[in-house]
């Protein structure tokens, strides 16, 4: 039988759907192209917003309306949120939620059409341990995502991980690092750190973040470390130094902000105020200029109003960031905010959400355009056209070079050139005839069979 995998929201959530696609394997499924036809459909969801509900719902009618007898599969956090909802969408088959999601074939073993669609969805208050997962994706793949962390204790007014996830909770460190040098073996040379709230990892069990980054460093093989993102009250002066230090840890921080509004922020119940998160940011870019530091910021939060936002608008303006992700504020059921007075049209959402990712793109072009002349060692993962790489350096700059042959999973340096539809481009020193270009292509070729069988 063939199965097929869609995932939405996070890269935790992509760790989780390959694990997943693991487990297909093994029972002898051939995974597809989600666009190709297949026996099943497997749909891993997001709900942190209602765009997100909205296009799961988009993808289970278009599955249906493409493949009307295959077995349609919605799993995570929209399962666990609302099973009955997602179930009563036409031509759902089964739901499972957070927790089963990972243990499928220990509920199911007959993915045939059903006439009533099955629910397995547990209490996930009782969840007291976190699943492994990682993504080990063939197709060029140089980055994997290692799940070291689920759920979260912090209860911020406008999120639903906890209602979906349950409380934080660690993998324990002997198996992240069992999973770490098996991704070794399979030839990525990057891993990131995923989790809901990565920085508090290993908090229940005598553990911490920095303990286990060091634990990581000294695995032979491990070439880059990288932190997806970790909470601002999480990130201590010890930890930023020794990551800029380091080797092997990437000199970039994802650091949500959330608002640059005191009011807000605490309407929020963030755990900082706004003058706590500028002078960590300002720490990390004294220390190394070259860092990068990304922010998540969410707009039209119930009573933000036009001088709130200023203050937002005004404090990122003077933040000395890199890139910006900008979301909308989404009414969810069962949070605190949703009962808040003060409700911000949807226009003034839209409008506040333009102009920052305006402001957003200022700081990016700001920052890659520093690196101009500079001379950096870039991890290239893609063939975006032909003999025209595209790879990441360890600050996570996006940068495009050509070359004569594939350079996929492998480290060279680039000298950047400039800056154009997000990304840097340079030139390469070396240059290759066509038969070596084949050569190569043939030996990556062989690692990605490699990776498959494993």
């Amino acid at each position: 039988m063939k199965v097929a995998f869609h995932t939405l929201g996070c890269k935790l959530n992509y760790a989780e759907t390959s694990t997943i696609g693991q487990q297909f394997a093994k029972h002898e499924f051939k995974i597809v192209d989600f666009n190709q036809p297949s026996d099943v459909y497997v749909i891993n969801t997001c709900s942190v917003t209602e765009r997100a509900d909205r296009e799961c719902r988009q993808i289970i009618r278009r599955v249906r309306r493409n493949s009307p007898t295959a077995c349609i599969v919605v799993v995570g956090c929209y399962s666990q949120l609302n099973p009955d909802e997602v179930a009563s969408i036409e031509g759902v088959d089964l739901v499972l939620g957070s927790v089963e999601k990972l243990k499928i074939f220990d509920y199911v073993r007959d993915f045939s059409k059903r006439s009533t669609p099955q629910i397995f969805v547990s209490c996930i208050d009782d969840v007291l341990d976190a699943q492994p997962a990682y993504s080990a994706d063939i197709g060029g793949r140089t980055r994997a995502f290692l799940k070291i962390q689920d759920g979260c204790d912090f209860n911020c007014s406008f999120c639903t991980i906890p209602l979906a996830r349950g409380g934080s909770r660690s993998v324990s460190s002997d198996i992240v690092l069992q999973q770490a040098r098996h991704l070794v073996v399979q030839g990525y040379r990057e891993i990131v750190l995923t989790g809901v709230n990565v920085g508090d990892y290993g908090k229940k069990n005598g553990s911490n973040l920095f303990k286990l980054l060091k634990a990581l460093e000294i695995i032979e093989g491990v070439e880059r470390i990288r932190v997806s993102s970790i909470e601002p009250n999480l990130l201590t002066k010890e930890m930023i130094d020794h990551i800029l230090r380091s080797e092997r840890i990437c000199n970039h921080f994802h650091i949500p902000l959330q608002s640059g509004s005191d009011t807000v922020l605490k309407q929020m119940r963030r755990r900082y105020l706004s003058g706590e998160y500028y002078d960590l940011v300002e720490y990390i870019k004294a220390t190394d200029p070259d860092a990068c530091i990304g922010a998540d910021v969410i707009v039209g939060f119930p009573g933000e109003t036009d001088g709130l936002f200023e203050e937002t608008y005004n404090f990122i303006h003077r933040l000395p960031i890199s890139y910006l992700h900008v979301f909308t504020y989404s009414e969810r059921s069962h949070t605190r905010a949703v009962e808040f007075s003060h409700q911000v049209e949807p226009k003034d959402r839209f409008k506040r959400n333009e102009l920052l990712r305006s402001l957003g793109q200022i700081k990016k072009r700001k920052f890659y355009s520093s690196f101009i002349g500079k001379t950096m060692p870039v991890l290239f993962e893609s063939n975006v056209q032909n003999h025209r790489m595209s790879g990441l350096t360890k600050n996570y700059v996006r940068v495009e070079s050509e070359s004569d042959i594939p350079l996929i999973n492998e480290i060279h340096n680039v000298k950047i050139e400039g800056f154009r539809d997000n990304v840097c481009f340079g030139s390469l020193k070396t240059t290759y005839c066509e038969a070596e270009w084949d050569e190569t292509l043939k030996k990556f070729n062989v690692l990605q069979s490699v990776r498959e069988l494993s």
